[in-house]
């Protein structure tokens, strides 16, 4: 599992059984890597908890070096990257009952593909704001990351992979 502030991440060898991942290492960004603790791995996405604990924050990268835009992907790709986002979604927000699911492939401080979903509620730190730019992150102690880790991991199965 990555590491808040460890640098870059290398994931190992893609799985030889799945078609949607190559068997290739997969490069983390670092400013990502920094920023987020990974909690599992999908068809085609790696699935990050933002390391702030303002928000329910997932960030869905998918496993491929050099990719900046959805459209880098080949089509099958892409149909399963809005799977595997729209899932992720579904998922946080039976997870936190929160009132409203942010998605967002922004790209302007990291280019490395990768889509954030976040769970969101009036009452939250960024009000009825966008997230970004409000305030520090505040990044969660070990003992409540170690259940927040859990709690995901326990939520988050995979969809199917697009046949």
């Amino acid at each position: 599992m990555g590491r808040v502030g460890c640098g870059q991440l290398h994931f190992g060898p893609a799985r030889a059984h799945n078609p949607l991942m190559t068997p290739v290492t997969f490069t983390l960004d670092p400013r990502l890597a920094a920023d987020t603790v990974r909690i599992c791995d999908w068809p085609l996405c790696s699935i990050l908890l933002m390391n702030d604990s303002r928000y329910p924050w997932l960030i869905l990268v998918p496993q491929r070096n050099g990719l900046t835009e959805a459209f880098d992907l080949a089509p099958k790709e892409q149909a399963q990257l809005w799977r595997e986002v729209t899932h992720a979604a579904e998922l946080l927000k039976a997870g936190t009952q929160c009132r409203k699911i942010n998605i967002g492939a922004l790209g302007n401080a990291v280019s490395q593909l990768h889509v954030h979903v976040i769970a969101r509620n009036p009452d939250d730190y960024a009000g009825l704001g966008p997230v970004w730019g409000k305030g520090i992150a505040e990044r969660y102690e070990a003992t409540a990351l170690a259940g927040v880790i859990q709690r995901f991991t326990s939520i988050l199965h995979p969809p199917c992979p697009i046949s």
